[in-house]
């Protein structure tokens, strides 16, 4: 393996921060980190990844080291992005693995470009836009006032309030809680896996407003490529799952044991094993 290589990718009004993880002759995978707004957390996945095929992860738009200058979080802009990123890359097809927000995201990008795509593994992936979104929202509210002290919890309540009025400090607290919550009873090394302190309110708020007036998504047609989808058995989405398991009915749907919303970090061999099943790897 080849020393990672960072490059901006422009697309337009954004300079998207892209990290490569070269290999030369192999296939490729692209990386969708959670969110939306959260920088990334999926360095333990690309670094395994990496001993088989070309990584490619990036700071989406707004995010981090991802400057969006007119602020367009649509969910066409978001989908151009990933187009970017494969015209730089000379790459007419590769795998796509999304995690949380950015299972959504790679949803939401399978569904106009299945062309594209030699497999797709969703991670704990956010259950649908529009009113399933809104659903989904209130699944993890519930989740994180179940993992909370009162104080804790209170203090959620007041970051998201401020959070959604524009203060990026609120947003990073509670973010920072938000990781601490799925984290809480798992021996994990670092319990906040995502860079907080580079959170804004800006892109977090306008790309929830985007997936709230996205259209819901329909089922997709079995497109012949490997289709894995992995929830924690204490993940923090409910019964709003189902709209997952209703879109692909073809796709293998595996719980993690041991874990929520991190599966890497948290029962690592399992879900290493899971992933190497996916790709038809030999380790």
């Amino acid at each position: 393996m080849e020393e990672t290589k960072e490059i901006l990718v422009k697309n337009e009004e954004t300079r998207l921060y892209t990290v490569t993880y070269p290999s030369i002759g192999k296939e490729t995978v692209i990386l969708l980190h959670g969110g939306p707004g959260v920088p990334d957390g999926l360095t333990p996945v690309a670094e395994f990844l990496s001993r088989h095929f070309q990584v490619i992860t990036f700071h989406q738009r707004g995010t981090l080291s991802s400057p969006c200058y007119v602020s367009n979080y649509s969910i066409g802009a978001y989908l151009s992005d990933i187009d970017k990123i494969a015209e730089r890359f000379n790459l007419e097809q590769f795998h796509l693995f999304g995690h949380s927000w950015g299972g959504l995201y790679a949803q939401i990008y399978a569904y106009q470009n299945p062309h594209r795509l030699q497999s797709l593994f969703l991670c704990s992936p956010a259950s649908g836009t529009g009113r399933q979104w809104k659903e989904m929202g209130i699944e993890v509210a519930r989740y994180n006032k179940s993992k909370c002290t009162q104080k804790e919890w209170m203090g959620m309540l007041k970051d998201a309030a401020l959070g959604f009025l524009g203060n990026d400090k609120a947003y990073e607290r509670l973010f920072t809680q938000f990781c601490l919550n799925c984290n809480k009873g798992y021996e994990v090394r670092d319990p906040v896996p995502v860079q907080v302190d580079h959170i804004y309110a800006k892109p977090i708020n306008r790309t929830n407003l985007a997936l709230l007036k996205e259209p819901e998504l329909e089922p997709m047609m079995d497109q012949g490529f490997n289709f894995t989808v992995t929830y924690g058995d204490d993940d923090i989405y409910g019964e709003s799952k189902k709209y997952v398991r209703e879109r692909y009915p073809y796709a293998d749907f595996i719980t993690v044991p041991g874990t929520s919303h991190f599966p890497w970090l948290q029962n690592e061999q399992v879900f290493y094993g899971i992933l190497s099943s996916h790709y038809s790897l030999i380790v």
